[in-house]
């Protein structure tokens, strides 16, 4: 927080510390997710799994367009101004950001409030998730403040308030979820049993999980009010002792959200728009083959056990990503090139350092992990996230790269290779499953597809723009063989393990096992140095305990 003195710059953030805070919270949130989903899941079961996904589509979407870049654009411009001591100008990007939640959160919240048959049956072919999706209609709103209050802390160099409020959110959401999700799918029984259709217990129970979406959002957010009110006097004082600066006015203010965060906003749209898409075409084509009440249920294991347990390290690059954007949106501003090169780097090799034990790890440990966490259809889960397991690494790189091109004022660029990506996935999707009939398996590849041609399209437009050249060997080389070597081990060990201890302790012992092995390889194999282990979080205890076994 500024200290309100004139002479004094504010302090330049570790933006890998700062990314690592994120990520660690991300996981958290990740975590405690994975866990409550487990319990809802068998409660309202894959049938009413596949309700709430189809409904949580529409909602995704909706926030995507509304407010979910919200925080990454409002970040980027309150640093470029923070950067320069204009505390001033933060704050009216902070109140123009809060006009324009207020206004695009209230619109499409009220357009799923009022019509929620129409995107639930018209769009997704599931008229039975309209139920949850009028849920989630509030949480809209509340969700496009927040990310204007996430926005500014982030912009100012702290991700403290973000991380927190993540963990807030989430334990308020898996608490609501599991008890409105129980209460909810019995009053739907009684309500199927006067209607006589054995349908609306799943669909009550899963508009009971959308229930802690939104109690879990407004938790998040009152944290984040009351965090402001403590550091609004500080904030006051930086502002009365800052020299003087031109006061921008709200309508330029307005302006400069709308031009920074509708092509975020449009990037990510696009982005994760194929998971709309792809739920909607799936549903169609499986109809159109015959497949009924089937073709829910095998989204439902699809959405609710492989997508489920794929996003717990894809938070890591969306943490990355960030805290990357403020940080590349100060280095250009001051037209240090350069110094944004090396901080592209540093946070992809942070990504990969990450991304490839996950993938590894949940490819070879698949059916043991979906076993101790999930009741129901456990093979073809398994089977899923072996054949997508690769997926992380590219879903990792693809959105650090959108950030990047982000924080170098080229918003466009992740626009328009969103737009090809996608254009290509929708073709190989449609000829996979209506041609080859391959069903959940042609999602899953199209998936994989889609996050690779992001990955090449961004790579190359920002080695186009910022003359830069990712380091290959510490970056993927290190990270791929150590993981390598690790799933080995892992999986040997579980094997081992499985023979006189329970099928839980094995696997979790396992696991650990597998953070030693790889925490060990890449320090011999030179993957991360000393000074690099210190800019992580708890890296100092990490770097002891390297020392003392002699691995530094």
């Amino acid at each position: 927080m500024p200290s309100g003195k004139r002479d004094r710059k504010p302090k330049a953030s570790n933006f890998i510390l700062q990314g690592g805070i994120l990520a660690v919270a991300g996981i958290v949130t990740r975590i405690i997710g994975l866990f409550y989903r487990v319990p809802v899941t068998n409660i309202i079961g894959d049938e009413g799994n596949g309700y709430y996904a189809a409904a949580y589509q529409i909602y995704n979407i909706m926030l995507l367009i509304s407010s979910y870049s919200l925080p990454l654009a409002i970040s980027k411009i309150v640093s470029a101004r923070y950067s320069k001591q204009q505390y001033t100008n933060s704050a009216r990007v902070f109140h123009g950001g809060l006009i324009f939640a207020c206004f695009s959160g209230g619109l499409v919240g009220s357009l799923i409030f009022f019509f929620p048959d129409f995107f639930a049956g018209t769009l997704m072919s599931e008229p039975m998730s309209a139920i949850a999706l009028r849920v989630f209609a509030p949480t809209l709103l509340i969700v496009a403040v927040m990310g204007v209050v996430r926005g500014y802390f982030q912009g100012m160099g702290t991700m403290i308030p973000t991380a927190i409020s993540q963990i807030i959110e989430q334990i308020v959401n898996a608490v609501v979820s599991i008890l409105a999700a129980r209460f909810l799918y019995g009053y739907g029984k009684k309500v199927a049993a006067l209607l006589q259709s054995e349908h609306y217990a799943s669909a009550y129970g899963a508009a009971g999980s959308t229930l802690g979406t939104s109690v879990g959002a407004l938790a998040g957010l009152l944290f984040l009010l009351l965090v402001l009110l403590f550091v609004s006097a500080s904030l006051r004082r930086a502002r009365r002792n800052e020299e003087i600066h031109r006061k921008e006015g709200m309508f330029y203010i307005l302006r400069l959200i709308l031009l920074t965060a509708v092509p975020v906003i449009l990037s990510t749209a696009i982005y994760n728009v194929s998971d709309v898409l792809d739920n909607g075409i799936f549903n169609k084509i499986m109809t159109l083959q015959g497949q009924g009440v089937e073709k829910t249920v095998i989204w439902g294991v699809y959405s609710g056990k492989y997508k489920l347990l794929m996003n717990i390290p894809i938070a890591l690059s969306n943490a990355m990503c960030a805290s990357t954007v403020p940080a590349l949106a100060a280095a250009i501003a001051a037209d240090n090139k350069r110094e944004a090169a090396r901080k592209v780097s540093a946070a992809m090799r942070f990504t990969m350092l990450i991304a490839f034990p996950c993938c590894v790890g949940l490819g070879v440990l698949a059916k043991p992990v979906l076993s101790m966490l999930f009741n129901g259809e456990i093979d073809l889960a398994a089977a899923l996230v072996r054949a997508g397991c690769i997926s992380i690494i590219f879903f990792s790189m693809s959105t650090l790269s959108n950030g990047v091109l982000q924080g170098i004022n080229h918003i466009n660029l992740p626009v328009r290779n969103a737009i090809i990506s996608l254009i290509l996935h929708l073709g190989a999707l449609y000829v996979m499953l209506a041609k080859l009939h391959w069903g959940i398996y042609a999602v899953l590849i199209a998936n994989i597809l889609f996050a690779f041609f992001m990955c090449v399209l961004n790579q190359w437009s920002i080695k186009r723009h910022l003359n830069y050249r990712q380091e290959m060997v510490r970056t993927f080389f290190v990270p791929a063989l150590s993981s390598l070597l690790m799933g080995a081990v892992v999986f040997g060990v579980n094997k081992l393990f499985a023979l006189f201890l329970p099928a839980v302790a094995a696997t979790l012992s396992a696991i650990a096992l597998g953070g030693v092995i790889y925490f060990i390889c890449i320090l011999k194999l030179r993957g991360i140095r000393a000074e690099e282990l210190y800019e992580v979080p708890f890296g100092k205890t990490l770097a002891g305990i390297a020392e003392r076994l002699h691995l530094l």
